[in-house]
């Protein structure tokens, strides 16, 4: 029997899983976006014009009552890396909290209450190493809250580039359900690698098992053990149930056509998004390699080193991940020679929203340089509408 195809999206953005799902049937019933410290909530304002159906709130969302949350079947969002470490409470040995601010502790607030039966997240890839000095840890956290919820839970960090897309953009996505009939019939490899919701969506080479190591381990339910000294070395794909982890690194399968730069450009170009002669040779030094004496404020003196950048960014590849800096005078940001006039020049806001496969001018309206902010801290829609297919099957009763 097909399930209601009901979500919630939290930390929202200008809408980006919501592009991503809709095509699919996905009815929004609630959403949250809230820029803390900003006056003008431009992203929510661009989501609230885009999407005027359903309850949009625009809160801290952990002010949000989660009884106030309509019922839903799927709970997305695109949370921030952030250190997800516990304490014990005073009041309780066994009472744990998070620290204040840390925006996962309000998904699983709002998951252990809504019980939704999917989830579907996404993170960056330093995700699965962090912090720095006990790899694994705060992923760790995640997998036992969700196990701890009863949720089986798949990730992959996902290159879009490795399936097509324009941009060379790697995400962590992790998906978790309630639905174990979907997994009942397949070994935690075969999950990774065949049968599972990241399987079937982006394809992998299956011999991997027989040639790469797996890493297994026993995740601890106590998050606070955890905190404290637990670590594990996680790979690009994995699979966690009942606290038991299998992590197998996987490389991709894709024989489909793959759109590059040269595909998203826009025509008759304004001038004010060229760069001017005198400009050249600062952007020139940017982009170049370096290897520099330099001091900190403290007087320390050090060398400084950084490889190259391409200059300018070739055309007949997919461009580089776009961060919230693009647009600006900065050594990420993307510089290309036109193919009009052949000279260089910055990308667009139209041209940034075609990388992250938002429908042109979507962004318009607010200050042109958070048009580029919003498109550097977005994702890659079309890679939520592939997953949009694979939920139909699973919704529907059809995935196999």
């Amino acid at each position: 029997m097909a399930q209601k195809k009901t979500m919630i999206e939290l930390f929202a953005g200008v809408g980006g899983f919501r592009v991503g799902l809709e095509p699919h049937g996905w009815k929004t019933v609630f959403a949250n976006q809230w820029e803390p410290g900003k006056k003008n909530q431009w992203a929510f304002d661009c989501y609230a014009r885009h999407f005027p159906q359903g309850k949009n709130s625009n809160e801290d969302v952990a002010k949000v009552d989660a009884s106030s949350i309509p019922d839903h079947t799927l709970l997305v969002g695109g949370f921030p890396c952030q250190d997800y470490s516990v304490a014990a409470t005073l009041a309780t040995s066994k009472g744990i909290q998070g620290k204040k601010g840390v925006l996962w502790w309000e998904i699983q607030r709002i998951a252990e209450a809504k019980r939704p039966r999917y989830i579907l997240l996404e993170n960056v890839d330093r995700l699965l190493k962090s912090p720095a000095k006990q790899r694994g840890r705060d992923f760790s956290i995640i997998l036992s809250c969700l196990n701890a919820l009863g949720y089986s839970v798949e990730w992959r960090v996902v290159n879009a580039a490795d399936y097509g897309f324009v941009q060379r953009r790697r995400r962590t996505f992790i998906f978790a359900t309630l639905n174990r009939k979907i997994y009942e019939k397949s070994t935690p490899g075969a999950i990774i690698e065949q049968s599972g919701f990241f399987a079937k969506t982006f394809p992998v080479n299956q011999d991997s098992i027989a040639t790469v190591k797996i890493g297994e381990t026993e995740i601890p339910r106590d998050l606070v053990a955890i905190t404290k000294s637990f670590k594990f070395e996680y790979a690009n794909a994995g699979y966690c149930k009942d606290f038991n982890c299998t992590t197998i690194r996987t490389t991709p399968v894709y024989h489909g056509p793959q759109t590059v730069l040269n595909d998203i450009l826009e025509k008759d170009v304004p001038e004010k998004y060229y760069i001017q002669e005198s400009k050249l040779d600062q952007w020139k030094y940017l982009k170049g390699a370096k290897k520099e004496p330099r001091k900190t404020s403290a007087g320390f003196e050090y060398i400084f080193s950084e490889g190259p950048i391409p200059y300018p960014d070739p055309l007949d590849r997919p461009a580089r991940t776009m961060l919230t800096s693009e647009g600006t005078t900065n050594r990420s940001s993307h510089i290309i020679e036109d193919p009009e006039t052949k000279r260089l020049r910055i990308l667009t806001p139209v041209e940034c929203e075609r990388i992250d496969g938002f429908p042109d001018h979507w962004t318009e309206g607010m200050p042109e340089r958070t048009r580029y902010f919003c498109m550097g801290n977005a994702l890659v829609c079309g890679l939520i509408e592939k997953m949009g297919g694979t939920l139909d099957k699973i919704v529907e009763g059809t995935f196999e």
